[in-house]
């Protein structure tokens, strides 16, 4: 597999993981939303947010072991921006409809996770420009009585699984 590609893989893992973020203040929830605390996200990060989000609202920062990542709402639409520790972007994420991917694809899913129920559909938009990754992707949860599964579409169709849940 193409360096690259994997560092990009890697990239996106880290994104999803934390779908589930050194100094400008910011403030943060934490303990379900009850109390505010503040933290410190980078400088450079906090410019490239200002900058590409620059109509966001209701901005909550929070920092995990893994990436700096932004809580906010634009245009009316909750979105989710992660940066990684060194301040790089790697996406944003929405929750969209089930409508969102192909019909393709969805019957593809209908047909191989017969018995599933669809659960949330998560968009992922990155900035990379690798040929070998869409930059658009879409995560759907699914769930029957005894399994939780992901599974990763492009905009071209595809259907792979991408994690056992439960």
């Amino acid at each position: 597999m193409d360096l690259k590609l994997k560092e990009t893989m890697k990239k996106i893992f880290l994104t999803i993981a934390a779908v589930g973020i050194l100094g400008t203040s910011a403030f943060a929830k934490i303990d379900g939303g009850k109390k505010a605390e503040t933290v410190t996200v980078s400088f450079s990060v906090q410019t490239e947010f200002d900058e590409q989000f620059s109509d966001a609202t209701n901005v909550v920062w929070s920092i995990t072991p893994n990436c700096q990542k932004a809580t906010f709402v634009e245009e009316g639409v909750a979105k989710t921006a992660f940066y990684n520790l060194q301040g790089e972007y790697l996406g944003v994420t929405e929750n969209v409809a089930y409508a969102s991917i192909s019909a393709k694809a969805q019957k593809e899913i209908s047909v191989k996770y017969e018995g599933y129920k669809v659960g949330d559909v998560i968009k992922l938009t990155t900035n990379d420009t690798n040929a070998g990754f869409d930059q658009t992707v879409y995560f759907v949860d699914l769930k029957n009585d005894t399994n939780e599964v992901l599974l990763r579409v492009t905009p071209s169709a595809g259907v792979f699984f991408f994690k056992q849940v439960k």
